[in-house]
């Protein structure tokens, strides 16, 4: 399964032609070959029909978010077939559901957490803390303390006031310093929030000395929907020049770098298959010439093809600027990463998705159900004839959604049917 196109993740059997350098994406098509939202539409309606769609709406009604746990297993594989020697930390905050963590525990694959909720979660799902990683640089004292006594024992910081919480603890912990490379690119930079300077980090190592803070090694994330190797070529570079730096000024020996998340999913277009930057990154790590164990903090990437929404139009109204239609969820719901993501999920007609599309549309403007006027999910867009009733599908939804819903106008959580694999 590649990540060429939101289509070939939806479906391993449809591939998109595309061209890359491994450090940055380009797609080259024929005129005559179908366009992207075509080969999604394509795939949807083959996994609709697969997994019974129709019918578990007529179950269950609408919104509804249908979570399929084999898909989140498909993308471990995937990653673990691309990076094959590092270790992967889901980024819990992505779809903290216990279906999702109770797949991943099962594929041996361990967690990233940043808040008790999320130690909760994992503990009451059976979870072994010992090899989770704690990676908020901003802590209070009692946090730090329940993360320690829940079993974790490694810790990121960024700067020498959360060094000194650290401190505090028995000396069976250790940490990641967690740079900054600032990517302007990315979907979100994660670096504008936190992450230190290669000299902060300097100073931190010496700080950690002082402390008697043992230094496993270094963390950075290249930011959300990265779709060039090239940050994360950077990244590695930089960070594996001042680990060596860092050992001869000190006397230490680091063991550990974690290049985070970032990996791209395709919605409203496509992305470079994970394959072409996987290469890059492999092959940034063996110019090191290092042997550091290799840590991974992917989130989006592990749950966004997991999760499909079915909405349904209760109204509809002619304005000045064209046709609306509202539906049963939207930004404050489900489409929230419409919200504080910028994402654009691609959004069908349920009847695409069992008839070959004709020509009769008509463009729309998409609103969700609050009473005001941020809740648009898509303005502009082309989709058949819809009325009260009719019910309209978008995949790539398990990642960033529920999590971010808001429950505002006094709105229930839009309901989710967990599967796993078709029927």
């Amino acid at each position: 399964m590649t990540t060429a196109s939101v289509s070939t993740l939806l479906d391993p059997s449809v591939h998109e032609s595309a061209e890359t350098d491994g450090r940055s994406f380009t797609t080259s098509r024929a005129r005559s070959e179908p366009s992207h939202r075509e080969l999604v539409r394509a795939a949807l309606a083959r996994y609709s029909s697969a997994i019974g769609l129709p019918a578990l709406v007529r179950r269950h009604g609408s919104p509804l978010l249908v979570l399929d746990t084999s898909r989140v297993r498909e993308q471990l594989d995937l990653l673990r077939r691309e990076l094959p020697d590092a270790r992967i930390h889901f980024a819990t905050k992505a779809l903290p559901h216990p279906a999702v963590i109770r797949t991943i525990a099962a594929t041996g694959a361990s967690f990233e957490v940043a808040s008790r909720g999320e130690i909760a979660l994992l503990r009451e799902n059976g979870v072994d803390l010992s090899g989770t990683l704690h990676t908020h640089p901003i802590r209070t004292r009692s946090d730090i303390g329940d993360a320690y006594g829940c079993g974790i024992r490694r810790f990121v910081v960024d700067n020498p006031g959360e060094l000194s919480k650290i401190a505090e603890l028995p000396h069976d912990v250790d940490v990641l310093v967690r740079l900054s490379f600032p990517n302007p690119d990315a979907g979100c930079d994660l670096s504008a929030k936190f992450g230190a300077t290669e000299r902060q980090a300097a100073a931190l190592v010496g700080d950690a000395i002082r402390h008697g803070v043992r230094v496993a090694g270094f963390s950075f994330h290249v930011g959300s929907q990265t779709t060039s190797v090239a940050p994360f070529e950077h990244a590695i570079q930089r960070s594996t020049r001042l680990m060596d730096e860092l050992e001869a000024r000190f006397g230490l020996r680091f063991h550990v770098i974690d290049l985070g998340g970032g990996f791209p999913i395709g919605y409203d277009e496509a992305v470079p298959e994970l394959a072409a930057l996987a290469t890059g990154i492999r092959t940034a790590i063996a110019v090191g010439g290092r042997n550091d164990t290799v840590l991974l903090e992917p989130g989006r990437f592990v749950t966004a093809t997991a999760m499909t929404l079915v909405t349904r139009v209760v109204g509809s109204s002619d304005r000045v600027d064209g046709r609306w239609h509202y539906l049963d969820d939207g930004l404050y719901g489900s489409y929230s990463n419409v919200l504080t993501e910028g994402v654009h999920p691609l959004v069908f007609a349920a009847s695409e998705l069992t008839t070959t599309p004709d020509a009769a549309s008509e463009r729309v403007t998409l609103a969700g159900p609050t009473c005001d006027s941020v809740d648009v999910i898509a303005r502009g867009i082309d989709l058949p004839v819809l009325g009260e009733g009719d019910l309209l599908v978008s995949p790539m939804m398990g990642a960033y959604t529920s999590v971010t819903a808001s429950g505002f106008n006094g709105l229930e959580p839009t309901r989710i049917h967990v599967i796993s694999g078709t029927r």
